[in-house]
């Protein structure tokens, strides 16, 4: 018989049979640990989370709370479970003695886009890079290698679970290794300081320690499997605009609190990789900045190779002295020739180089492509047990943040069923970028809604609003190979008289990397077109310089596309398009022919796209309403699209796009029982959040989004997810809206307090505060203790009980606050968290340990802490704390 209380990083109700097998430690997914902020010494060491033997605390119902000892810090190179024991630092530098100059420097720039050099001369085989944080692509991006797509890095924070984090990044290392990927480009370490960064839905949260245990974990997971993990982008990338080039101005105390704190952790987590950032901090570009030596390399011990973010280091001596090691992408780079006739002329020293040399070759090692083939840790997975861990995943980070007892939903009550919206049967999956991959067998909420009531009840759709007037690729289901007649379209590669140069056929018509062949200048796709519907059908030709488009030889389009953008993520995923209208018929073929020329500087990523007619706005609001009104149940899912959620751009408008509010709207007042799913990595203004019963925001789930929301929806798994970062009423509520430089510089004025700190001081509340987050059963805060301080850290028990009528979990979050005294501090901030579970009526004692660093602040001297008396805090959110308790901190 189970306890009536336990304390877990995961319900154990939640996670099925299977998953991915890694270490030892690893492999025990009931083997719970305490999440506190990392220990550390005065240099700063954290080691943000740890893997030990549990302790266990009785409770006195018999319940129990696990809580692990404190594991020693492991740096990059030491011996850790699962992984190969690493050639010794000697015989790395042996080896570096055995190369000349050239060889040496050689190494330092790629070889291809995603390939390290070989050197046969030491046992060197090539180091394959591969995004991204969701899901591993690979060299190609290519439909025909789909990959498993675990949700967003959004999604995986709002888990507040370092445990599945980890068990996913196995997952992750299982996927490189089939793929023959050594190092995983990821995880993205930078914060939520605004909700209109583009690639907010990429970063984890807006709280630098939620961040950091979160990212230490996703680090071990992966390298547990014998992969690299790469700890990214260092640092203060945080938004998209001008972010090849502005320079960050950020204070020192804050750089050191808040956004150096999860690469902190990362290092100490033993990190094998970090990618430099595009833009500068205080004056420097990140490739040329002195935070690489310090506190990166120097303080921290990080002994690994900074890798740079692809095309970021544009010079060749103050980067080479600096303590950047490898210039990505290859084979051209400034280096180079440039950098061994400056060690040649004096100019750098040859020691830099071979330092450099060496950390790469650790690397090397560490993922086995060193010397002769060694064993790797096994990873004993199925293809059946890592998507049932990506269903648990979805479930784990949903985040109800209304309900007013419409869930869950009782399966056999509803006859009938209306599923709403252009999300529900075309979900963002994943957010738009170089982190997308191309999924094998997405779930729709759709589909996961109709599987999860086959056989009791009619499940109906219509879009209700369309969110976007992008194209869509053209599709196999109504596209055909001219040639073969298969589905699909052709691509060919054109030489400059027209003539074939290369064929094949694929499955889409979004074709990111053509092949690469030489003389070729024109990127063509044909495709027969097979219209299930007839009408006026729009089609559309995508990419940049000239471009043109014809069906059955009658022109469509013809235009010079000028490039407007230099974000090489915009340039070579998302380039312009351009469309024309036909009226076709149902069941007649028409044949396509896009193309585009092959403009030097301009990419290669071609689009061929077919939309069918569309109802006007207000029949397709009219028919989502008719069909909610004849529904026991009413489910609207909305959301972000690829034009407002993505790598290269930062958003406009926190405001869901198109008709979608006016959809919700109209549905929630046809049927009292509408359910809204939000489909967005990041915050979006919700202004019908109190005239619709339930709130559930999905993130960007992965690929079974379906069946993870459908577990949701009708009882089978509770919405395990917190908030990672703080939602706003309203736009003019958002501390930090504008991202913008200013003559280049993007100053970080608020200074420490970023996210629910800055609600916090100025007193206005947010639609959803930070951490707040609903399951099926309900909890009451009953007490809380705190140890006596054990020099400047201390333990907060904290009493809960489950008030409800379900077995549940619960996330119990302790914060500090300091009211007195003479340094500058945020008006509360997290300490660490836990996750306890209980039966109905089952009380648990929650321990969280809060380390020295909580009570501490960075000053020119380093890290100190001022005597007195902090407040410590309780409860489910940052503006849900119901017990407080105080504690004397001395000098």
């Amino acid at each position: 018989m189970s306890p009536a209380g336990s304390s877990s990083r995961d319900s154990p109700a939640q996670l099925p049979a299977g998953g991915v097998a890694g270490p030892p430690k690893l492999a025990l997914r009931h083997r719970a640990r305490q999440v506190t902020a990392p220990v550390r010494g005065r240099t700063g060491a954290l080691p943000a989370e740890t893997w030990t033997r549990r302790r266990t605390q009785q409770t006195p119902d018999g319940g129990h709370q696990q809580r692990p000892g404190h594991a020693a810090r492991r740096r990059v190179g030491e011996r850790s479970p699962g992984k190969v024991a690493p050639v010794r630092t000697e015989e790395l530098r042996r080896l570096v003695g055995k190369l000349d100059l050239d060889q040496k420097v050689r190494l330092l720039t790629g070889a291809t886009q995603w390939r390290i050099h070989a050197e046969p001369a030491i046992g060197l085989r090539p180091v394959v890079m591969s995004d991204g944080p969701v899901g591993v692509r690979g060299e190609r991006w290519d439909e025909r290698d789909t990959s498993l797509v675990l949700p967003s890095p959004t999604a995986l924070a709002a888990t507040w679970s370092p445990e599945l984090v980890a068990r996913l990044g196995g997952l992750l290392a299982a996927e490189a290794r089939r793929k023959g990927v050594d190092v995983l480009l990821a995880p993205t370490l930078n914060l939520h300081r605004s909700p209109v960064g583009g690639r907010h839905f990429e970063c984890y949260s807006e709280d630098p320690w939620l961040t950091a245990w979160i990212g230490a974990a996703y680090v071990r997971g992966v390298q547990a499997g014998g992969v690299a993990a790469t700890a990214k982008h260092y640092v203060a990338n945080d938004s998209e605009t001008e972010r090849m080039t502005l320079d960050a101005a950020v204070d020192e105390r804050v750089l050191r609190e808040v956004y150096l704190v999860p690469f902190e952790a990362a290092v100490a987590a033993g990190v094998w990789a970090v990618m430099s950032a595009y833009n500068g901090v205080n004056g420097a570009p990140m490739s040329e900045n002195p935070l690489l030596a310090d506190p990166l390399k120097g303080e921290w011990g990080f002994t690994g190779p900074v890798v740079s973010d692809w095309g970021a280091v544009r010079s060749t001596m103050p980067s080479a002295r600096a303590a950047q090691d490898l210039v990505m992408p290859g084979p051209r780079g400034p280096w180079g020739d440039a950098l061994a006739a400056a060690v040649r002329s004096g100019e750098i020293m040859e020691s830099t180089v071979d330092d450099k040399v060496e950390r790469l070759l650790r690397l090397a090692d560490l993922v086995g492509a060193l010397g002769s083939p060694r064993p790797r840790p096994d990873l004993m997975s199925t293809m059946e047990s890592e998507l049932a861990l990506l269903r648990t995943a979805v479930a784990s980070s949903a985040v109800l943040v209304r309900n007013e007892g419409v869930l869950p939903v009782d399966p056999t009550s509803v006859r009938r069923v209306a599923v709403l919206g252009w999300n529900a049967v075309t979900a963002r999956i994943q957010g738009g970028g170089s982190a997308g991959v191309y999924p094998a067998a997405p779930v729709s909420p759709l589909d996961g809604i109709r599987a999860a009531l086959a056989g009791t009840a009619d499940v109906v759709h219509a879009v209700g609003a369309y969110p976007s007037e992008s194209p869509t690729p053209l599709d196999p289901a109504y596209s055909g190979d001219p040639v073969s007649g298969e589905p699909g379209v052709l691509v060919r590669l054109l030489d400059a008289g027209g003539g074939e140069l290369h064929a094949e056929r694929r499955l889409s018509g979004r074709i990111l990397e053509p092949a690469r062949v030489s003389g070729a200048v024109t990127v063509e796709i044909q495709a027969l077109l097979r219209p299930p519907s007839s009408g006026e059908w729009r089609l559309a030709v995508g990419g940049w310089g000239p471009v043109s488009l014809t069906a059955d030889g009658r022109p469509l389009v013809d235009e010079d596309i000028a490039v407007d953008t230099d974000d090489p993520a915009t340039m070579h995923l998302a380039p312009a398009f351009r469309a024309g209208m036909l009226r076709v018929t149902e069941g007649e073929e028409v044949h396509l022919v896009a193309r585009r020329s092959l403009v030097p500087g301009t990419g290669v990523a071609t689009l061929l796209a077919a939309d069918p007619p569309r109802r006007g706005a207000v029949r397709e609001l009219t028919a989502a309403v008719e069909l909610a009104q004849g529904a026991d149940l009413a489910v609207v899912v909305v959301g972000t699209t690829d034009e407002i959620e993505s790598e290269g751009f930062d958003r406009t408008s926190l405001a869901l796009p198109g008709a979608q509010d006016e959809l919700v709207r109209a549905v929630a007042a046809a049927n009292p029982n509408t359910v809204v799913i939000v489909n967005s990595g990041g915050p979006v203004l919700l202004p019908w959040r109190e005239e619709v019963p339930a709130v559930l925001l999905s993130w960007f789930p992965g690929e079974q989004a379906g069946h993870g929301l459908a577990d949701v929806l009708f009882g089978a798994a509770e919405p395990g997810g917190r908030l990672p970062t703080t939602w706003a009423a309203g736009a003019a509520d958002v501390p930090v809206l504008d991202t913008r430089p200013v003559d280049g510089v993007l100053r970080y004025a608020e200074g420490l307090d970023i996210g629910y700190r800055a609600w916090l001081g100025a007193g206005s509340p947010p639609a959803y505060w930070f951490g707040h987050g609903l399951g099926y059963t309900t909890w009451s805060y009953e007490d809380i203790s705190v140890s006596e301080p054990d020099g400047h850290a201390c333990s907060v028990r904290i009493r809960v009980r489950n008030t409800g009528s379900r077995p549940g979990r619960e996330v119990v979050q302790v914060y500090l606050s300091r009211s007195d005294g003479t340094v500058a501090r945020p008006p509360r901030w997290l300490a660490g968290f836990t996750a306890v579970t209980a039966a109905p009526g089952g009380v648990v004692d929650a321990v969280v340990d809060v380390p020295a660093r909580m009570v501490e602040h960075w000053t020119p001297g380093g890290w100190a802490v001022e005597p007195g008396e902090f407040a410590v805090h309780a409860g489910r959110s940052a503006g849900d704390l119901p017990l407080s308790a105080r504690m004397a901190i001395g000098g």
